[in-house]
């Protein structure tokens, strides 16, 4: 794919009114989301609940594309067709997680590095003859005491860009996902201080290893108070500082901040979202959503492993597509959540 392709791909993705839906839980993630309802995590249980998803009469209209995960990327449709193949049929582009997971870093306590560059130039060549068009990874930056350290934010951010400069050279668009986790009680003028250094070290390391930013997306946490913090910030303070932290951070060449949903609420993840895009003047980059959990819990909750409930499940999942769908314009409000018509 060219540079040209994919400048092209990356716009695609956060083209108006709609967002990506990350369906890349791990088979453990996903066990626990499972757990909840009462569903055994069995491939077949975990095949019917992704092609509930993905077969939802009119997903297409406020989703882009869609994370998978390497065994998802591999399976079917209820009707045969393989996954990526169903997406790519509705106009949603496929992509696909590619990192390990984050392990203890080194001589670092409480701090972590996503590992998954050995053997990954093999592994994209694959997943691009399976549909795949773009990729993600994510880094895990955590908040404490003494930390982060600047040894874990340039470890992460040197793997990401690493990451992205291999995904380029194999045609797809990488999602560079440096996570600044939200649990604890602080401040969010200290998740602005590290989610801004973060975001530094990142974008250093991205031009070092001459990653083109026109054919890449970010996909970074909002800035928010601690969920344990006292004084937890409103919707058009997190907005306003999320957007100041970015403007200062985030270069104009990057086409899309793909917003992930962390541990917001449904709610909250689609309100903060909207509160940005009502706010001037006009942003240089794209603001949309990679939302999973956020997405997804109202029609987990309703399907519950019965395929008696595949119909309900769906509605509550293009429910939640098309409010976030709204945030993407402004056009959110609060009352939409209890509008029988939407």
């Amino acid at each position: 794919m060219s540079t040209e392709q994919l400048s092209e791909t990356a716009q695609a993705l956060v083209t108006d009114g709609k967002g990506i839906l990350a369906a890349d839980e791990s088979n453990a993630t996903i066990k626990k989301r499972f757990d909840s309802i009462g569903v055994e995590s069995t491939e077949d249980h975990r095949r019917a609940y992704r092609d509930l998803l993905f077969t939802a009469p009119g997903v297409e209209e406020h989703i882009s594309g869609v994370i998978l995960f390497d065994e998802t990327i591999r399976q079917s449709a209820a009707h045969g067709s393989p996954f990526p193949e169903l997406l790519d049929s509705l106009g949603i582009i496929p992509g696909i997680k590619v990192d390990k997971g984050a392990k203890p870093l080194a001589n670092a306590p409480g701090e972590t590095i996503t590992e998954g560059l050995d053997g990954l130039r093999g592994r994209l060549e694959e997943y691009r003859d399976l549909g795949a068009r773009f990729t993600k990874w994510r880094a895990v930056i955590s908040i404490g005491q003494s930390i982060p350290s600047e040894y874990c934010l340039w470890t992460n951010a040197h793997a990401l860009a690493r990451y992205a400069a291999l995904s380029q050279e194999a045609g797809l668009v990488p999602i560079v996902e440096p996570e600044v986790l939200m649990d604890g009680g602080h401040s969010i003028d200290e998740s602005y201080s590290v989610t801004s250094r973060a975001l530094n070290a990142v974008f250093t390391e991205l031009h070092d290893q001459r990653v083109d930013l026109a054919g890449m997306l970010l996909k970074p946490n909002m800035v928010l108070s601690g969920y344990d913090s006292d004084d937890g910030a409103g919707t058009e303070e997190v907005a306003e500082t999320t957007l100041r932290c970015f403007r200062r951070t985030v270069p104009a060449a990057v086409p899309g901040i793909v917003f992930l949903s962390g541990g917001q609420t449904d709610e909250d993840a689609t309100a903060h979202l909207n509160a940005m895009n009502a706010m001037g003047p006009p942003h240089p980059w794209q603001l949309s959503f990679s939302y999973g959990r956020a997405l997804q819990a109202p029609a987990l909750k309703s399907w519950r492993g019965d395929p008696a409930n595949v119909q309900r499940a769906q509605q509550a999942f293009l429910r939640r597509t098309k409010l976030n769908g709204a945030a993407r314009s402004g056009l959110y409000a609060p009352e939409m959540e209890t509008a029988e018509v939407l």
